[in-house]
């Protein structure tokens, strides 16, 4: 597997044949020096405010598995949110659930501008950067995002476990949920515990809906990815989703001699 890193992102299995490509957005809890922690908590430096815990090492498993590309977020999304759009409040948040976030608290529109062409711009030139070179290499293929969420939401459990995400394209997302019953044990939802309506499908319209490709927001719930036991074990429970849904859509896995 090879990989490279920049400042605001990571690639992983770049030349992946496989058929998906990855994105993890909130995959790291790095504030880099010049943000001062963003005025933060320690407590709440490693909280799910910051990140999301486990996506990045499922997006890993998964990306193995599938021989598939994976461009993650090398940023905290509190810096700036790569499912966000840049006119977004949401991408550069003032609180987050319970968390207040005061280094960003009344940015300047120079501010913004100057995080969205620190984060934003260079990761999503590198996701069409990688679409661009799986798309060259003339076999289909879906977009797939990673993302893991609390179990807890303003002191409210979350019964749903597992959530498959989709905005105006939902094929990929209903040939998944064809095979649900194969994980009788799992609490799997459709656009839950969030939708379209919650501004969270930015990263499906603009690097999936764009291109005409089958796309999915994956969202697990992150007490369910503690250690890496877990995080294999889910993987193969989405692997059990995603290879007949691929198959179902035509997207057939490389075999390579």
């Amino acid at each position: 597997m090879t990989g490279t890193t920049e400042t605001a992102f990571q690639i992983i299995n770049e030349t992946g044949r496989g058929p998906a490509v990855l994105l993890c957005e909130h995959a790291s809890a790095l504030i880099p020096p010049e943000y001062h922690g963003l005025g933060l908590a320690e407590e709440d430096l490693h909280s799910h405010a910051v990140w999301d815990p486990g996506a990045l090492a499922l997006a890993e498993a998964l990306s193995a598995a599938l021989d598939a590309p994976l461009v993650a977020g090398a940023v905290s999304r509190l810096v700036y949110d790569c499912n966000r759009p840049p006119e977004a409040p949401s991408a550069m948040p003032e609180r987050s659930e319970r968390i207040a976030v005061p280094g960003n608290a009344g940015l300047s529109p120079e501010a913004r501008a100057a995080r969205v062409a620190q984060v934003y711009t260079p990761f999503c030139d590198a996701v069409d950067r990688v679409l661009a070179a799986r798309q060259a290499q003339g076999t289909p293929f879906a977009l797939v995002t990673l993302h893991s969420f609390t179990p807890l939401w303003h002191g409210t459990p979350r019964e749903v476990e597992l959530g498959l995400l989709h905005d105006a394209d939902s094929r990929l997302a209903d040939a998944m949920l064809d095979h649900a019953p194969a994980l009788p044990h799992r609490i799997l939802r459709r656009n839950a515990p969030y939708g379209p309506e919650d501004g969270v499908t930015h990263s499906l319209q603009r690097h999936g809906l764009r291109h005409g490709l089958p796309n999915v927001m994956i969202e697990a719930r992150n007490d369910l990815l503690a250690d890496a036991a877990a995080v294999e074990a889910m993987a193969d429970e989405l692997l059990a989703l995603l290879r007949p849904a691929f198959a179902t859509l035509g997207l057939t896995e490389a075999h390579h001699a």
